[in-house]
């Protein structure tokens, strides 16, 4: 492989390269159609492609990976502040070059198909959900303008509409009785589609072992299984170790420090919200649920506040999934993990 990086800056339609030529230094610049950018890298040594990772960028990695080209994802807040001058596609190529070079960056792993395939699960099911609860609030304020108050709760408020229909339909008028037959019909079909994602993603549970080694951490359930397996892949290789896997789920405190004095903040809750949330009610479920209670959880209970013990919990819970995926070993209850 020779020694030219290559910044891409790409986009739906038109694609912007910047280089320096390993050998003579030259300095290149090409504004690429989409069709142009895969014959473009074909003809190309094999080098070091950098993209920002953004939209359709693990697709380009794996599709310019295929060449032979060595693909680099670098996260957009680490290359805004190359940016000189006015932005445009070309800044945005030249500023992605210039962050590649800076020590101890840190890449955003690449995803494979298949971990896209379970991450879009999630995010269609999460989708679902949010257009659930949307619609229960909806349908609740339109009642309360009709003097109906419902209670607090998605299941219960809807409970209490059918309980008391009869009543609704002599009060209300025709349209809004109509409306609410509506609203009833589309969150019946949004359900069974929660509950069809649901059981694709238990069947997934079943077949990923990555899955099925995290799924045996206390407060992992079938979605959280299946999450971290997406995000980790099948061996973790994304991440250098532990510690930053769990820091790139935003579950470590923010920092800062001036004169040799570093104070530690809040959680920075940075990376990805969905599979952080996920681990946050799995940990407070652990808390609540879990009948025997591990001695360092015990111990952190009586003298921190809850929600610290939460966080810690979660961050826990990262890093030992962390460890089963990298390390192919099994989870063992009040120990170390064994090796498979």
């Amino acid at each position: 492989m020779n020694a030219t990086t290559y910044g891409l800056d790409i986009a739906k339609t038109v694609m912007q390269v910047y280089w320096v030529d390993g050998e003579t230094g030259e300095i290149g610049q090409r504004t690429l159609k989409r069709a142009q950018l895969v014959p473009f890298f074909a003809n190309r040594p094999a080098a070091r492609v950098v993209i920002e990772a953004c939209g359709s960028a693990h697709y380009w990695a794996r599709t310019l990976g295929a060449l032979g080209h060595e693909v680099r994802l670098v996260h957009a807040r680490h290359v805004r502040p190359y940016v000189r001058g006015n932005k445009n596609d070309a800044a945005d190529a030249r500023a992605i070059w210039s962050a590649a070079h800076q020590p101890g960056l840190r890449w955003v792993p690449a995803k494979s198909e298949d971990q896209q395939s379970v991450l879009a699960l999630h995010r269609v099911r999460a989708q679902y959900v949010k257009t659930r609860t949307q619609m229960v609030n909806g349908l609740r304020g339109l009642l309360y303008e009709f003097g109906v108050v419902l209670p607090g709760g998605r299941q219960a408020g809807l409970k209490a509409i059918a309980a008391s229909r009869a009543q609704l339909d002599a009060a209300l008028p025709a349209p809004m009785r109509e409306l609410i037959d509506g609203q009833f019909g589309m969150l019946a079909t949004i359900e069974r589609r929660i509950q069809e994602i649901e059981a694709q993603l238990q069947a997934l549970e079943r077949q990923l072992e990555s899955a099925r080694r995290v799924r045996a951490i206390p407060g992992v359930g079938p979605l959280g299984a299946t999450a971290l397996a997406a995000v980790l892949g099948e061996d973790a290789r994304g991440y250098r170790n532990a510690r930053e896997f769990a820091a790139c789920l935003g579950l470590v405190p923010r920092h800062t420090g001036t004169g040799g004095k570093v104070s530690v903040g809040r959680l920075s809750k940075r990376g990805d919200p969905y599979l952080r949330t996920l681990l946050m009610h799995g940990a407070r479920a652990v808390i609540h649920h879990a009948k025997d209670k591990n001695p360092w959880l015990q111990q952190m209970l009586a003298r921190r506040p809850l929600n610290v013990v939460v966080a810690a919990l979660a961050n826990k819970m990262a890093r030992t999934a962390w460890a089963l995926v990298a390390h192919g070993r099994e989870y063992k209850v009040g120990g170390m993990a064994r090796a498979a």
